[in-house]
Order: C-alpha cells, then sequence, then structure tokens
C-alpha cells in the first residue's frame, strides 16, 4: 500500500480524471514523484469499477482502491447489505475477509466484527478504508481465517466464510471441496467456535448437492440482482435437523432506473425482509419463500397460453420451485419442462408478465404470418437457440415485441408474440 497515493494532490486528479482512457495516463510522462503511473491508472480503473457495484467507497474521498480484480470478486453494496440482516449478536469472525464489502455491512448490526484476510497489503487497505467509513468497531487481522479460529480461545456469534473459488491456474471452481480454504475439512473446527455459519457458495452450485455435503443446514438463500443470481448463501446452524427453508429474492430497479443509491450510504429498514415489513432501500424485492418439502409435494397444472404469460426471475428459477410457484399463484405451467406460466386473468407475480398477443404454430409460415423484423426473443425448453432462429427467420434485435419460442403442453413446438407488461410499483412479499 503506497500511502502517497493518499496524497491531497493525486486524490484530486484521481477525482476528476474518472472518465480518462487508462492507457493514456500509462503512455503519459510520471505525473507524480511518489506514485507511479500504473498505481495512478489502477486506482482510476477501480474506483469506476466501484461506481455502481460500491456507492459507498466511490462517494467517499480518500478511499484507497486495491486491483480491480478484488473489485470485481467482492460482494456489492445490494448484497452485502441483504447478508447483514442474517447475523444478529455480539460478535462475528468474517474468516475471508477480502476487501472489507461484507465485514462493514456487518458492522453495522454487530458490535465487535474480525476481518481476517491473508493478504497483509489488502488487510492495509481495509483497515484504511474502515476507519475512513468510520466503522471503528472492525478488527483487521492479517492473517488466514482458519488458523485465527484455531488459535482463538473464544467463541463467536457468527462466522462469515466466502471462499475463493478459483484454482492456481485463477480458472473458477464450482464443487465446494475445490474451494480455499476447504471449510468442508474445518467444519468440526468452525462448530467448535460458534453456533451460527453463513457461508457464500458458487450461484451455480447444485443446491442438493450442497444440502447433501453440508452440515445443518437451516436456510438457503438466493439473491438475485437485475435479474441475475448473484450469491447463494446458507445458513448453518449447530444442531438443526428439521425443515429448510429456501428464500429467493430478487432485487429490482427502484422508479429511478438505479439498484443502488449513489454517494454515501444511507440508511435503510431491510431489517426483515422475509417478514413483510416494508423495505424502505433504494431498490424493490421480488420474494418468493418456501419451505424445501412444499416444493417437492407441489403438484401443478398445465394449459396452452391464456390471455396473459409469466416468466418466473432467476432467483425462482434457480431454486427449482416450478411447481410450487404455479400451485401458490394460481396459474398454469406450459408444459412441465417449459418454465413459463400462463392465465386469463392478471395477477402479481415475481418476474416478467406479458400480454399474449398471438400463438403460433412453430412453422416458416407460421412464423412469417407475424411480420417480424425486429423483437426480443427468448426460448424455453426449445429444439432451437436464439441465434439460430434469428438467422432463419431474418429477425433483428430489439423493439417493444417479445417472442417465446417454446414447447406446449400438447408437446408441439409453438411461438407467442408478447407485449411486456410494466411490473407493479409497490414492493410486496410475493
Amino acid at each position: 500500500m503506497n500511502k502517497n497515493i493518499l496524497k491531497t494532490g493525486v486524490q484530486s486528479y484521481i477525482v476528476k480524471n474518472k472518465s480518462t482512457d487508462i492507457l493514456s495516463v500509462l503512455l503519459k510522462k510520471p505525473i507524480f514523484e511518489a506514485v507511479s503511473n500504473q498505481e495512478v491508472a489502477q486506482q482510476l480503473e477501480a474506483r469506476k469499477k466501484s461506481e455502481k457495484k460500491l456507492p459507498t467507497w466511490f462517494g467517499h474521498a480518500n478511499i484507497y482502491y486495491p486491483h480491480k480484480l478484488n473489485i470485481e470478486q467482492t460482494s456489492s453494496e445490494v448484497t452485502a447489505r441483504y447478508k447483514s440482516q442474517l447475523v444478529s449478536g455480539k460478535s462475528l469472525v468474517d474468516a475471508t475477509g477480502g476487501l472489507g464489502v461484507d465485514s462493514y455491512f456487518f458492522s453495522r448490526k454487530i458490535n465487535k466484527v474480525f476481518h481476517c484476510e491473508i493478504d497483509e497489503n489488502l488487510s492495509e487497505i481495509a483497515a484504511h478504508n474502515f476507519k475512513v467509513l468510520g466503522a471503528t468497531n472492525i478488527a483487521t487481522i492479517p492473517t488466514d481465517g482458519i488458523q485465527f479460529l484455531k488459535d482463538a480461545q473464544t467463541g463467536f456469534d457468527w462466522i462469515y466464510l466466502d471462499p475463493s473459488r478459483r484454482n492456481e491456474l485463477k480458472g473458477k471452481v464450482f464443487r465446494l471441496s475445490d474451494c480455499r480454504p476447504n471449510f468442508l475439512e474445518s467444519m468440526p473446527l468452525l462448530f467448535s467456535k460458534t453456533d451460527n455459519i453463513l457461508l457464500k457458495t458458487s450461484p451455480f452450485l447444485d443446491i442438493s448437492a450442497g444440502i447433501g455435503a453440508l452440515q445443518f443446514v437451516k436456510d438457503i438463500h438466493i439473491v438475485a440482482v437485475k435479474n441475475e443470481v448473484k450469491e447463494l448463501l446458507w445458513v448453518l446452524e449447530k444442531g438443526y435437523y428439521a425443515e429448510i427453508t429456501v428464500k429467493t429474492i430478487n432485487f429490482t430497479k427502484d422508479r429511478s432506473g438505479s439498484t443502488e443509491k449513489k454517494g454515501p450510504l444511507i440508511e435503510d429498514s431491510t431489517e426483515n425482509i422475509h417478514t413483510g415489513n416494508v423495505d424502505t432501500a433504494p431498490k424493490k424485492a421480488e420474494t418468493f419463500d418456501f419451505p424445501l418439502s412444499s416444493a417437492r409435494e407441489a403438484v401443478a397444472r398445465y394449459s396452452l397460453p391464456l390471455s396473459y404469460l409469466y416468466e418466473p426471475n432467476a432467483a425462482i428459477l434457480k431454486s427449482g420451485a416450478f411447481k410450487l410457484l404455479a400451485e401458490r399463484h394460481e396459474v398454469y405451467k406450459l408444459h412441465e419442462h417449459t418454465h413459463l406460466y400462463t392465465s386469463s386473468s392478471l395477477i402479481h407475480f415475481p418476474g416478467r408478465r406479458f400480454r399474449v398477443n398471438a400463438v403460433v404454430p412453430y412453422t416458416k409460415k407460421g412464423v412469417k404470418r407475424l411480420h417480424l423484423e425486429k423483437a426480443n426473443v427468448a426460448t424455453r425448453n426449445f429444439p432451437e437457440s436464439v441465434a439460430r432462429i434469428r438467422a432463419k427467420h431474418h429477425i433483428g434485435d430489439g423493439g417493444d415485441v417479445f417472442l417465446f419460442f417454446a414447447t406446449g403442453c400438447h408437446g408441439r413446438a409453438m411461438l407467442l408474440r408478447c407485449s411486456k407488461i410494466e411490473p407493479f410499483h409497490q414492493n410486496p412479499n410475493f
């Protein structure tokens, strides 16, 4: 950590040149004596990546930015704030601290947070930023989190783990046993130090595989932002053997078009987002929660397309509760393996809603009848790819028309021409 970067002149340059081309900075003559152009470029690039993902950091002066890869790998403020609502008590160990975004938000709910980061430089950067942000109840410890827990003489209310999902060749891994640290080997140690573990795994991890590999699973949280699954979270409670609850949430844009508030953090009231309390944070949330057994026992009804079509959000699709969704909302599925839903009357639904304007068999003649030059194209349980369909039928991208190529309950391919219905503006608990 080069503390000369924090000097007023350097900081002023970084703020004023937010949109400057990085290559032009690298090719300039040396701008500052004690700070290389490469270091300046790194700060500019990392700060730019933080603007939407970490608006609290971006909105404060004198923040020291790590390498851009650390920014890319860290939690966003939206997901970090959500995680902070899952913990409580007096003490928490963030055993895989990183840049410290999660630790910062945990510190707003927990009396004392221990941020463990084996990379001494990153630990120093996190400590500096915590001070700038006024988070005085975080202890930064430049050591391996598992070793810290081995040496600890006391227990903790919570342990948080976000193990690295990259191997030595920087390739991504998805199996729990391939993560670093290999927390599965450390489970006896972890549960000797706490009764509660919050674990973040790859969003691509198969949920059934996770349940089979982990002990004492109480809750599974599937967190999506703007319809992209970002985090798969596991709440483990020592000695818990009862029903597992799955909680899905999709943070969508607020009315101003942003999922996150720019500038310094504004206090919110997301304390009980799954209990029906109103969320006054600058975002809307679609939630769908269920006991795991209810998804296995649910029975869906099937129908050809009716007046309205519904596409579940990504968090629900990840959960696999396809039949339960149909049962709860009293809608029909188009086919057992076509995860689109339909109804005669418009309903509230956790996902996108469409008006069905036309349904035709999938034939060259049927597609031609719709006179399409461009459209938004999607496939569901369909033998051809979007790219193939566009090339085959000369359909450009964009516009207000939405085309769904899908298999219906009769087992035949069909084409649905739809128009999108804007979502409700209130933020109910679905």
